[in-house]
């Protein structure tokens, strides 16, 4: 019978997640070391405060505020500190070292990963970072490993569960988005400042990392079309249902005859779609590959204990390629660029829905109908939603297009605003079709 070999593992940051992490350690060591012959102790934990009590009894010494000491005695080195500032210290000095990384730093990732990866591949360690995307769900090692001989040809993903929970609350409640959020703050599912949240901007990062795992070039964040839910009514939701759609914040990856679009925004899919039932905090990717086909991948995509259930899986694979001599036998990322080209957002093609408020006379539909056509967007369908108000000089006027560029309806949408009978700035939101 094989000996079990001991791996000393570093954690930065003792946090919720880093808490969680050093806890699924201590509580499942045995059934790991069981499973896979690797026994991980914990050897070091570093924090700015080693004095607040996390609930985990820890041997002394274990706990330190010197992060230098700390890679250097560690086997594995687990950042968990987040930002993009000394958690990238961290990270290069560990990969400086030869120390494989373990890391839930979407951002970071995002807007430095191609220094990274470089830094990794030059001293020959390797980074893992299965908690970036969807927390517990294993998305990462499906694109890295399950679907290495799959062409990817498009992945939409519900991977923010703070929005999730917004559009779910506004359709199910009927309650206006301030509400909604104020409510999301009160039970700790949105932050006090939820601008990385709604504005898009942690979709984008997730999105860009999977886009650059799927077809082999490092993004950035620079190419995701990002747009968010502040701004989004509840009239929308509404009007949304009426017509058989439901309302989701999508991360959205295409490739077509070679073109990539990468897009991030508030999205109509349609009530029968399973993607447009997953609820609440909750979080799902659906990946579309040849020859595979469909898959769909559902879970917790955020939390103490699916972020650390991540984190620890990346651990137990960092350590067993350590004990076996394959410190890179699946790299992190591989470089090589499996498209043609990127387009630019104005070069994306969806349907449309829009919203008008209008005078409600004769003669606007006519009018709004010259534009769309003089710019080539078809349109699929009108309604005129009736206002509860009798005496009410305005209207609603729905619009669903048929597939249109997105420059020629970005500039139906500014012809229109100049129209008298036009009240408001007209609303946009794309129908993702699956």
């Amino acid at each position: 019978m094989e000996l079990e070999k001991t791996v000393k593992v570093g954690v930065i940051g003792f946090g919720t997640v880093g808490a969680g992490v050093v806890s699924c350690i201590l509580e499942n060591g045995d059934m790991i070391c069981g499973r896979t012959g690797i026994r991980l102790k914990t050897c070091q934990i570093a924090d700015i405060d080693i004095s607040r009590d996390r609930g985990i009894a820890l041997p002394d010494g274990v706990l330190t505020t010197d992060v230098s000491g700390l890679i250097e005695n560690s086997d594995i080195v687990v950042e968990l500190v987040g930002g993009t500032t000394k958690a990238k210290e961290f990270i290069l000095e560990a990969l400086s070292k030869g120390k494989p990384v373990v890391t839930a730093n979407k951002a970071l990732l995002a807007e430095h990963g191609e220094e990274l990866f470089a830094a990794a591949q030059a001293s020959d360690a390797n980074i893992y970072y299965e908690a970036s995307v969807a927390g517990g769900i294993p998305i990462i090692k499906a694109l890295r490993e399950g679907f290495v001989a799959n062409r990817i040809e498009k992945i939409v993903g519900i991977l923010n569960g703070t929005c999730n929970y917004i559009l779910t609350k506004m359709e199910d409640d009927n309650a206006p988005f301030d509400a909604v959020l104020k409510e999301a703050q009160e039970l700790g599912y949105a932050e006090s400042d939820p601008s990385f949240d709604i504005d898009g901007i942690d979709t984008a990062h997730k999105a860009s990392i999977l886009a650059s795992l799927a077809y082999g070039e490092w993004f950035g964040m620079k190419p995701v079309l990002t747009e968010g839910i502040r701004d989004l009514k509840l009239c929308d939701i509404r009007f949304a249902s009426q017509l058989g759609y439901r309302i989701k914040m999508l991360g959205i990856i295409k490739q077509s005859d070679g073109d990539i679009e990468l897009r991030v925004h508030p999205a109509l899919l349609q009530r029968n779609r399973i993607l447009a039932d997953v609820s609440g905090v909750f979080n799902a990717v659906m990946i579309k590959a040849n020859p595979v086909g469909e898959t769909l991948f559902y879970g917790r995509g955020a939390g103490r204990d699916a972020t650390a259930s991540a984190v620890a899986a990346d651990i137990i694979d960092a350590a067993l390629n350590l004990q076996f001599g394959s410190h890179r036998r699946v790299p992190a990322f591989r470089i090589g660029r499996q498209f043609k080209s990127l387009l630019d957002h104005s070069e994306i093609k969806s349907r449309y829905y829009l919203r008008l408020e209008v005078v409600d006379r004769p003669g606007v539909v006519a009018a709004v109908s010259s534009i769309l056509g003089k710019n080539e967007v078809s349109i699929s369908s009108f309604l005129q939603a009736e206002s509860e108000d009798r005496e009410a000089k305005y209207a609603s006027l729905l619009i669903l297009t048929h597939l249109a560029n997105e420059g020629a309806l970005r500039k139906s949408v500014e012809e229109m605003s100049d129209l008298e009978c036009v009240k408001d700035k007209p609303v946009i939101l794309r129908i993702e079709d699956i």
